[in-house]
C-alpha cells in the first residue's frame, strides 16, 4: 500500500482519536459559563400547542425557547441499543423552561461542569422569534453538535439570538454517544433488520428530523424547509444523513463545518470487530446472553469499557447507511440539497494544545510519520516560516487531517449540486475554555465560529468587540441560507457559489469577507491529495 493510501486510510480514526484526547484537558478547568435561561430570562411564558402536546416554554433575548422537549422516548433497559422509540404523550401543559440532561459521555470534557448527564437524554431546544404565529413558516436549522462521537451535547448551543436576527426556528439536538450510539453485533443485527445496527445515534438524529417535520409548524417553523447543519463530529452526521435513504425528504439543505464526508465512519466487518470485543470487555462475552448482559451493565461500567476497546463512528453497509457517504454522493445515491462547507485557517492549534511546547526535535519526529514523503512535507511547513514549531505542526496536521478533507469534499459536492464553500479567519477569536496555553495564539482553529453563529456556553471568553460585525454578518449567511438555499442578502458582501474550475471562497474576517480562489493552495491541498507524486 502507497503512503498516500496508507495516511488516508487511517485519517478518519486519526482525527476522532484526537478529538477525544483533546477533550481531556477540558476536566481540569472549570466552566462557569450562563445557562440559555440565566440572568436573560423574561416573564414571558409562551405557549405552543404542538401534535406531541402543549408546551410553556419561556422567554430570552428576544426570542421563546422551548427546552428539553422530548423527540423520543428515553432509551434505556430495553430500548438501549435500539432504535429511537416515539416519546410518550403527556396531558396537560409541559414545562419547557429548563434544559435535559447531555447524554452519558464516553470522552471527559465537551460539556459545562455542572451540566447533568444521562442514559434519559433524547431531548432537544427550540428557539423561535418572540411571538410567532404558528402560520409564518419560517425557515428551520437543526443543530447537530460535535465531539467525536463521544462528547458533547445540544444543550451548549443557545440559538436565541440566531433565531431572533434571521426570522428562524433554531432547534439543537442531543443524540446518543460512545457505545451507546455506534455499538453494533450480530444479534442487535439480527433483532433489528430494517436498519441494521451500530447506527443508534444517526438514528437519533432522524428521529430529531422526523420530529421536526411533524411538530415544527406549530412553532412557525416551515417543515418543508429545513436545513441540517453541523460542526466536526456534527458535521460528519451530516454527511451520513446526506447519504441515508432513512433521512430522505427530511432535509431541503445542509450545512457542513470543519468536516469532511468520512469522518469517524467504519466498515461493518470493523464495527462487529469492535462490538465484540467491547462486549468481552465488559464481562459480556457469552453469546447467549450477551444482549441482556449488555442491557443491564451499569452505565459507568459502559464508559470504562469503552476507553480500552472500542470505537464510536457511523457504521457503513447497514441499512442506514448503505454506502460511504462520499462514495454515495459520488454516485448519485444520495439526499441531493444544496451545501454550505467550510473550515477554519488553523484547524489544528486545538488538536495540540496540550503541548505547545514542542520542540524542533518533536517536529522532526512529527514529519517522520509521513515515512518517505517526510522531507516534502518539511518543504511545504518550514519551520523558518512559523515563530515556532508548535505552529509549524498545527498547520500541517490540521491541513492534512481535517481541511484538506474539507477541500475533496467540497470539491465533490460542488459537482453535484449548489455550494458554498467559506474559509473562518479571525484573527482576535477566542477558543474554547481550556484550550489556552499561556503564550500562544490560539485564534481561528477548531470550534472558534460556533461562537459567532450560537450563544455557544463553551468558548474561553466573548467574541471581541471587532468581531460583532463578523458575527453579525455570519448568521445573516446562514439564516439567508436556510431560507432560500442561497447566503447572500441586503447589504452583505456577496457570496458567490464553489464551482471547482473558480474555487470562489468566502473568506470570513472581522474586516470584512472577501473571496478567495486560493484557500486550497495556501493549505498545500493539491501536495495532501497525492503526497506520492509530488516533488
Amino acid at each position: 500500500m502507497s503512503q498516500r493510501h496508507s495516511l488516508r486510510s487511517r485519517t478518519p480514526h486519526l482525527v476522532l482519536a484526537v478529538l477525544t484526547a483533546l477533550s481531556l484537558l477540558l476536566v481540569s478547568s472549570p466552566v462557569s459559563a450562563t445557562s440559555v435561561t440565566g440572568d436573560r430570562t423574561r416573564s414571558h411564558k409562551p405557549l405552543v400547542k404542538a401534535p406531541a402536546g402543549k408546551l410553556r416554554g419561556i422567554g430570552v433575548d428576544g426570542a421563546d425557547a422551548f427546552l428539553g422537549v422530548p423527540y423520543a422516548a428515553p432509551p434505556v433497559n430495553s430500548r438501549r441499543f435500539a432504535p429511537p422509540a416515539p416519546p410518550a404523550k403527556w396531558k396537560g401543559i409541559r414545562d419547557a423552561r429548563q434544559q435535559s440532561p447531555a447524554c452519558l459521555q464516553f470522552a471527559p470534557g465537551g460539556v459545562r461542569e455542572t451540566q447533568a448527564t444521562s442514559e434519559d437524554c433524547l431531548y432537544l431546544d427550540v428557539y423561535r422569534p418572540h411571538d410567532v404565529s404558528r402560520r409564518a413558516k419560517l425557515p428551520v436549522i437543526v443543530w447537530v453538535h460535535g465531539g467525536g462521537f463521544t462528547q458533547g451535547t445540544g444543550v451548549i448551543y443557545g440559538g436565541q439570538t440566531l433565531a431572533s436576527r434571521t426570522r428562524s426556528v433554531v432547534v439543537s439536538i442531543n443524540y446518543r454517544l460512545g457505545a451507546l450510539g455506534f455499538l453494533a453485533s450480530r444479534q442487535l443485527d439480527a433483532r433489528n433488520p430494517s436498519v441494521g445496527s451500530g447506527n443508534w445515534a444517526m438514528l437519533d438524529q432522524i428521529a430529531a428530523l422526523t420530529w421536526v417535520h411533524h411538530n415544527i409548524r406549530a412553532f412557525g417553523g416551515d417543515p418543508g424547509n429545513v436545513t441540517v447543519a453541523g460542526q466536526s463530529a456534527g458535521g460528519a452526521s451530516v454527511c451520513t444523513l446526506l447519504a441515508s435513504p432513512k433521512a430522505a425528504g427530511l432535509f431541503q439543505r445542509a450545512t457542513i463545518q470543519s468536516a469532511y464526508c468520512g469522518l469517524g465512519e467504519r466498515s461493518r466487518s470493523d464495527a462487529l470487530t469492535q462490538g465484540q470485543a467491547f462486549a468481552e470487555r465488559l464481562g459480556c462475552a457469552d453469546l447467549a446472553i450477551q444482549l441482556a448482559c449488555l442491557r443491564s451493565a451499569p452505565a459507568a461500567r459502559l464508559v470504562a469499557a469503552f476507553q480500552t476497546v472500542s470505537s464510536a463512528g457511523p457504521v457503513t453497509g447497514t441499512p442506514t447507511l448503505p454506502l460511504p457517504s462520499a462514495e454515495a454522493i459520488s454516485s448519485d445515491r444520495w439526499n441531493k440539497v444544496p451545501v454550505i462547507i467550510g473550515a477554519v485557517a488553523h484547524e489544528g492549534k486545538l488538536f495540540l494544545s496540550g503541548t505547545p511546547n514542542l520542540t524542533a526535535a518533536d517536529y522532526q519526529r512529527f514529519l517522520n510519520s509521513f515515512g518517505s514523503n517526510a522531507a516534502k512535507v518539511a518543504a511545504r511547513y518550514q519551520l523558518a516560516d512559523y515563530p515556532a514549531p508548535f505552529y509549524a505542526e498545527a498547520q500541517a496536521f490540521g491541513d492534512f487531517f481535517i481541511y484538506c478533507g474539507v477541500d475533496r469534499t467540497a470539491n465533490l459536492i460542488a459537482s453535484k449540486t449548489r455550494t458554498y464553500r467559506y474559509e473562518f479567519d479571525d484573527p482576535g477569536s477566542p477558543t474554547l475554555l481550556g484550550f489556552q496555553p499561556e503564550g500562544i495564539d490560539m485564534s481561528s482553529t477548531h470550534s472558534a465560529e460556533l461562537a459567532y453563529l450560537f450563544d455557544f456556553t463553551l468558548g474561553a471568553a466573548p467574541i471581541p468587540d471587532t468581531a460583532k460585525r463578523l458575527a453579525a454578518q455570519m448568521k445573516r449567511y446562514w439564516g439567508s441560507f436556510a431560507d432560500d438555499g442561497n447566503p447572500n442578502g441586503r447589504d452583505l458582501p456577496h457570496w458567490p457559489r464553489y464551482q471547482t474550475d473558480t474555487m470562489k471562497t468566502l473568506v470570513l474576517r472581522p474586516n470584512g469577507p472577501h473571496v478567495s480562489t486560493a484557500v486550497s493552495l495556501l493549505h498545500h491541498c493539491d501536495f495532501w491529495a497525492n503526497p506520492d507524486a509530488a516533488s
